[in-house]
């Protein structure tokens, strides 16, 4: 794709690549090797070391440099071409710089960041903060009205007991049971109205019918099901059943939130 051009990944040179090829190819081996010792003992020659360097006259050390000067321009024409400046496109040093933040970005981030992360936690977590701290429910709220959210009793299904329950026939209308339970709450703060699952069984202890009621259905008129229960406080449940279809012999009366 580079014509030829690669970059060493020691010295991060550019040189050309099909220029350095080495052929990985088995070399042929002689069928028959030469033995030297059958001319005779070898014969070793001494020189001065003088001798061995290369004789070379002015006139060749002027064409040395003119090439080495010929060769140095044509580096420099093709580096300051945009499309043969391999140098610049593939230097990892000049792309990591480039991708360097200023620093006054990343302190101007930075507490962006946090007020944003502390108003995912305090749209989150609002309904447990003003249960905890009421002085604050003001706030929320005025804050969820901007949002478009609301603020809630928390639900903590473990805050809530039945304290009493009980399952009686009505004497005056046939097939009719009526519910009558206490929900406590065991917590200093408000919570959610619970559902309120009734569960009838026959003797041997097999479920007939089971039934959840949402808060609007066993709360009075006069309640608000968004207020919730207050704090180490209890509320009274009174419920008409019609099970003139069903024959029962025991009941369970359990409490969760959906």
């Amino acid at each position: 794709m580079r014509a030829g051009q690669v970059r060493c990944g020691h010295c991060h040179t550019v040189f050309d690549g099909v220029a350095a090829l080495v052929s990985l190819a088995p070399q042929a081996r002689e069928e028959f090797a030469v033995d030297e010792f059958m001319h005779g003992p070898p014969t070793v020659t001494l020189r001065s070391s003088q001798a061995l360097q290369p004789v070379v006259d002015d006139a060749e050390e002027a064409v040395t440099a003119a090439d080495q000067a010929e060769l140095a321009a044509e580096k420099a024409e093709a580096t300051a071409d945009p499309a043969l400046d391999y140098s610049a496109r593939f230097s990892w040093q000049e792309k990591q710089e480039r991708r360097l933040v200023p620093s006054w970005v990343l302190a101007l981030a930075v507490p962006i960041l946090l007020a944003l992360l502390a108003a995912q936690a305090l749209f989150h977590f609002r309904d447990a903060i003003a249960a905890h701290w009421p002085a604050t429910k003001t706030t929320l709220v005025r804050l969820c009205a901007v949002a478009g959210c609301e603020v809630h009793p928390v639900s903590d299904i473990a805050g809530l007991s039945i304290e009493a329950s009980d399952l009686q026939a009505d004497p005056a209308h046939r097939g009719l049971l009526i519910l009558s339970s206490t929900i406590r709450n065991r917590v200093p703060y408000p919570l959610a109205y619970p559902y309120v699952e009734l569960t009838l069984s026959d003797n041997q202890d097999q479920v007939v019918v089971r039934r959840a009621f949402a808060p609007e259905e066993y709360l009075s008129a006069a309640a608000d099901p968004r207020s919730g229960i207050a704090g180490n406080s209890e509320i009274a449940v009174k419920l008409f059943i019609d099970a003139s279809a069903t024959t029962q012999a025991g009941y369970q009366v359990y409490l969760f939130y959906p």
